[in-house]
């Protein structure tokens, strides 16, 4: 008796059928298998302890931070002042970043014994809390990925660090990308409560911010590391608002808790830089609430700027919402940044055209470029500000710095003059 038999369409065309498998079991080891290879690369690019340092700067560079001529700190070095720069092949000499410093210090000490305190804080600008220069506290925010949050967030802390600020990093986002251009992994570095969400708990396990702080390898310039936990303050935010409705809670509001964070060190810092995670949720709108300023990234691409829209009205309605609850939102400074800008695109500019003829000199003048130095400088975990010259085109990275550089001292700029300077 023939029997007759329907094939399944895999069968009948031989194609092999993957066996079913969980989810979340199959996410969790492609999780540690990446995890691992990440932290074997870590160990090939930064041995031996796995922890990345900072390079030594050239004397024309150095010069250039600190605001003098090479002659003239060639001058200081035969002279014997100040800390003395290691000399390389051809008699080049090279500072660290530490030595740099301590030559701001030398000549603001200089300056001050000659009265002129306006040349004394030229070289070393940071504020001065009894003339009433405030706590910098600069939020770069948007919502849509691919808008140079991150990127941007990060060399502007770096950028102040080099030019003589006390600068603290915070890395607000989630995903950690900021924490992991100074070196960490997240998930083996950090083991619990030890990153911003340990300061702004609701519960006993809270910790001083002093006590989270990192120090980096660069001098002037501390981190306050992220990673998946900080997602809880989303979780437990709505039943900490609960439980402050039926008079269990009186600690601060969620939208006064990283301002109260802040509050307990800032006499450590002159300027603070925080990466905002690409949501509009409890940990943005705190971040705004404790921002003395703020920077919205920009691509300028159509479909980004739509998005950048719908985010501008949903942040203007929160806010709204949480200054009627007693927020306080007075912004020094509200900017918007290009970035990954093509001169050359025709579309992009007339992207650009069209926002400063809406928003004025709210665009700041200077886009961040697009850049292969600064794509390529990505793949080691490096910024423009930590790779070397000799490792591209010059041209290339000379633009890019350049750019970059144009970019971050307008908002330094804009820092001095909220200072009143």
């Amino acid at each position: 008796m023939a029997v007759s038999a329907k094939k399944s369409g895999a069968e009948s065309t031989g194609a092999v059928v993957e066996p079913r498998v969980l989810a979340d079991e199959a996410i969790a080891r492609d999780a540690r298998a990446l995890s691992e290879q990440l932290k074997a690369m870590r160990e090939r690019l930064f041995p031996p302890a796995s922890m990345k340092s900072l390079r030594a700067f050239s004397s024309g560079e150095a010069a250039k931070l600190i605001g003098v001529s090479d002659g003239y700190l060639r001058q200081l070095s035969l002279a014997g002042e100040g800390p003395q720069p290691e000399t390389g092949a051809g008699g080049r000499r090279f500072y660290s970043l530490a030595d740099i410093n301590a030559l701001r210090r030398h000549l603001a000490e200089q300056a001050l014994a000659k009265g002129n305190i306006a040349k004394a804080r030229s070289y070393l600008p940071r504020r001065d809390a009894v003339r009433g220069e405030h706590l910098q506290v600069i939020s770069v925010t948007n919502f849509k990925g691919g808008s140079g949050k991150t990127t941007s967030a990060v060399h502007l802390a770096q950028y102040l660090a080099l030019t003589g600020h006390r600068v603290l990093a915070i890395d607000l986002d989630p995903q950690a990308s900021l924490s992991a251009l100074f070196g960490y992994q997240p998930e083996l570095d950090l083991t619990g409560n030890d990153t911003l969400y340990g300061a702004i708990r609701y519960d006993d396990e809270q910790r001083p911010l002093a006590d989270i702080i990192r120090s980096t390898y660069f001098p002037g310039l501390d981190l306050v590391p992220g990673n998946i936990e900080l997602q809880e303050f989303e979780h437990v935010t709505p039943q900490a608002l609960s439980r402050r409705q039926n008079g269990e809670d009186a600690g601060p509001l969620f939208f006064a808790r990283i301002q109260a964070a802040l509050q307990t060190v800032e006499a450590d810092y002159d300027v603070v830089v925080i990466d905002c995670p690409p949501q509009l949720g409890y940990l943005t709108l705190s971040a705004l609430c404790a921002s003395t300023s703020v920077i919205v990234t920009v691509h300028p691409q159509m479909l980004d700027v739509a998005s950048m829209n719908q985010f501008l009205f949903m942040t203007s309605d929160l806010l709204a919402v949480v200054r009627e609850a007693g927020g306080t939102l007075n912004f020094d400074f509200l900017r918007y940044l290009v970035t990954r800008y093509e001169p050359n695109d025709g579309p992009q500019a007339q992207i650009v055209g069209f926002m400063r003829s809406l928003f004025g000199d709210r665009v700041l003048t200077a886009p961040m470029l697009k850049s292969t130095a600064v794509s390529d400088a990505g793949l080691t975990k490096q910024t423009l500000y930590e790779v070397g010259r000799e490792n591209f085109t010059r041209t290339t990275y000379d633009r890019a710095l350049e750019a970059m550089n144009a970019v971050n001292d307008e908002v330094k700029a804009l820092i001095h003059t909220a200072w009143g300077r």
